[in-house]
């Protein structure tokens, strides 16, 4: 009996070498989190093969194989966030998001949060002349959606001019930074050490 078949809207956030005829990627969808999914690579390129980029938002028809992997039947690209490969910062920081959220699954609850997250958060990469305070907000906003108390334990715990910087990357809009990179890598580091002392959130 064959498997079933679904239908969903999914980002595409890490890409496999090639196994013979199928490029491996691992996608995320609202309604149904991680996915490990196969697309056959035609032998000749034809007009109805969409290949799926790293980022890529895609709307998918997927069947059922073993061992928890789906096979795309149909692929339809929905946005393409080409700016993210001009730039290695920008590559860099986007890859080290993507990946968190691979190694961390997603519980249902927190599905939708976390799709329109990754909607902001490429569509930001993809553009950002500081890229790292894009990955700064999105480690921020992943954790404190998935229900860690960040603004009542982490942040009152950081020096004074700590707290003034957080808050400015937090709510200013990218074009009114102008905090230095080595001031936003020393935060940077600050949440990931609070998030490997206090959550279940691998952070690397």
């Amino acid at each position: 009996m064959a498997g079933p078949t679904i239908n969903t809207t999914a980002h595409i956030l890490q890409k496999a070498p090639p196994k013979e005829a199928f490029q491996p990627c691992t996608a995320f969808s609202a309604e149904h989190g991680t996915l490990r999914i196969l697309h056959r690579v035609p032998r000749k390129p034809t007009a109805s093969y969409t290949p799926l980029d790293l980022f890529d938002q895609v709307a998918l028809m997927l069947d059922s194989g073993s061992g928890g992997t789906w096979f795309v039947k149909e692929a339809r690209l929905i946005q393409r966030h080409a700016g993210i490969g001009q730039r290695y910062a920008r590559l860099q920081h986007a890859s080290a998001f993507a990946s968190l959220l691979v190694r961390n699954p997603v519980h249902e609850d927190s599905r939708d949060a976390v799709e329109k997250l990754l909607t902001t958060a490429f569509a930001a990469f993809a553009e950002a002349d500081r890229p790292d305070i894009v990955g700064f907000k999105c480690l921020y906003c992943f954790a404190r959606d998935e229900g860690y108390p960040l603004k009542q334990q982490w942040f009152p715990t950081l020096p004074r001019d700590d707290r003034a910087n957080v808050t400015s990357l937090l709510n200013l809009p990218l074009r009114e930074q102008f905090l230095a990179q080595d001031v936003v890598a020393l935060l940077f580091q600050r949440l990931e050490n609070y998030l490997k002392g206090h959550t279940d959130i691998l952070v690397d």
